[in-house]
C-alpha cells in the first residue's frame, strides 16, 4: 500500500488519462474535509431501504439467483410507502440498479422495467406522502450482477463510462436528491467463493473506483452514501481515505449490541473520528411459523445504543432494511420491519 501522497499523485496521473473524472482533488477527498451540517432543521432522518430490483443478490443462489424480468408487485410497493408514512418514516432509499427502462444504458435493464417517467410518478406519490426518494446503485463488485456484461468490465474505460452515465441519469430523474448512496459493501473473496465470476478489488485501484463514484455526484452537488463495514477489516486505510463528507451507515443485525463485537465497534470509531452516520437495522425473517423469531429487537436496541454513543451533531438519523423483494410473499416481513422501525422511533422521541 502507497502512503496518501503517492496515491494521489497516481489518481492525478489516471484523471489526466480521461479515466476518472479532474473534478476530485485532494482537498475534496480530505478525510479531514469540513461538512455541512447533517441538516438546517435538525431533523432526524428515518430511512427505509426498499428494493425496485433485487439483483444486488443476482449472484446469490440461495436468494433466488439473477433475475431476468421486473419483479416488484405494485400493491407491496404501495401498502410499503403507506405504512411507511403511517409511522413517521421521512425517506425511502430505493434499489435502482436494472430496474429502470436506462435511457443511456436500457441493454442493462430487466423486462418491463419501469420508465423513467414511471419512476418519476412514483416519486411524486413518494413526496406527497411526507417522504423524501433517495436513489441508490450499489456498484460493489459483490453485488454488480445487475450491471450485466460490464460487471465483467470492473474498473476499465467502458465501465467507467457506463457508471458516470447511470449515476447522472439516476440524478436527474431524482431531480438532484440531497444524496445518492453507492452500497459498496462485501467485496471480498469469501462474500463471492461460490460465483463463477470472481472479481475483488484493494488497495488504491478501490479507493480510486470509489473516490470516481464520489466525484460525479459531487459534481452534481450530491452527498455521497456508502455501506462502512470496508471498516471492519481495513480501519487504517479507511480512516486515512474515507472523506469525512460522504455519509456512513455502518449496519449490524444482531439483537444484542455488544460494543466488543468488530461490527458495534465500528459505530464507536467512526464516531471517535468524527463521521456523519445513519445507523442501519434490519428485519428480514422470511413469513414463517417463526416469523418474529429472528431479529426483531435489532432496530430498537440499534436505535438506542447509537443514540448513546454519537453525539446528535453526527448522528444524522437510522436507517430499517428488510432483504426481501417487493413481492406478496415477502409483504408480512416489509411491513413488520417498518412497523419494529415506527416503535423504535416513538421510543426515541420520547426519551
Amino acid at each position: 500500500m502507497t502512503n496518501r501522497r503517492q496515491f494521489m499523485k497516481q489518481l492525478s496521473a489516471v484523471a489526466a488519462l480521461g479515466l476518472i473524472p479532474n473534478t476530485i482533488t485532494s482537498r475534496t477527498l480530505s478525510a479531514k474535509q469540513s461538512h455541512t451540517p447533517t441538516s438546517a432543521t435538525g431533523e432526524k432522518i428515518w430511512a427505509c431501504l426498499l428494493h425496485l430490483s433485487f439483483n444486488f443478490a443476482g449472484g446469490i443462489k440461495s436468494w433466488g439467483g439473477l433475475r431476468t424480468e421486473f419483479e416488484p408487485e405494485q400493491s407491496v410497493w404501495d401498502n410499503a410507502i403507506i405504512s411507511m408514512a403511517s409511522h413517521g418514516v421521512n425517506m425511502v432509499l430505493i434499489n435502482l440498479d436494472d430496474s429502470i427502462l436506462w435511457r443511456s444504458h436500457p441493454e442493462i435493464s430487466l423486462r418491463n422495467s419501469w420508465t423513467p417517467e414511471r419512476l418519476r410518478e412514483e416519486l411524486e406519490k413518494i413526496r406527497k406522502q411526507g417522504i423524501e426518494p433517495i436513489p441508490m446503485l450499489n456498484f460493489a463488485a459483490t453485488h454488480d450482477a445487475w450491471l450485466g456484461k460490464y460487471a465483467k468490465m470492473v474498473s476499465t474505460p467502458e465501465y467507467y463510462q457506463v457508471c458516470k452515465d447511470l449515476i447522472a441519469e439516476a440524478i436527474e430523474i431524482f431531480d438532484n436528491p440531497r444524496f445518492i448512496h453507492f452500497g459498496m459493501d462485501e467485496e471480498t473473496y469469501n462474500h463471492q467463493s461460490h460465483f463463477d465470476y470472481i472479481v475483488v478489488r484493494k488497495n488504491e485501484l478501490w479507493w480510486g473506483d470509489l473516490y470516481f463514484y464520489f466525484s460525479e455526484a459531487m459534481k452534481k452537488n450530491v452527498r455521497p452514501w456508502v455501506w462502512s463495514d470496508y471498516v471492519w477489516h481495513h480501519p487504517e486505510q479507511f480512516f486515512k481515505m474515507m472523506p469525512k463528507s460522504v455519509i456512513q451507515s455502518n449496519w449490524f443485525y444482531g439483537n444484542t449490541l455488544d460494543p466488543e463485537h468488530t461490527y458495534v465497534k465500528a459505530y464507536l470509531d467512526l464516531e471517535a473520528e468524527g463521521y456523519d452516520q445513519i445507523p442501519t437495522g434490519s428485519f428480514h425473517a422470511v413469513p414463517s411459523e417463526n416469523f418474529e423469531a429472528l431479529n426483531p429487537n435489532n432496530i430498537g436496541n440499534t436505535v438506542e445504543f447509537c443514540s448513546k454513543h454519537i453525539a446528535d451533531s453526527r448522528l444524522m438519523g437510522f436507517m430499517q432494511t428488510f432483504w426481501m423483494p417487493t413481492t406478496v410473499r415477502f409483504e408480512p416481513t416489509i411491513l413488520k420491519a417498518i412497523e419494529l422501525f415506527g416503535k423504535a422511533k416513538k421510543e426515541f422521541e420520547t426519551k
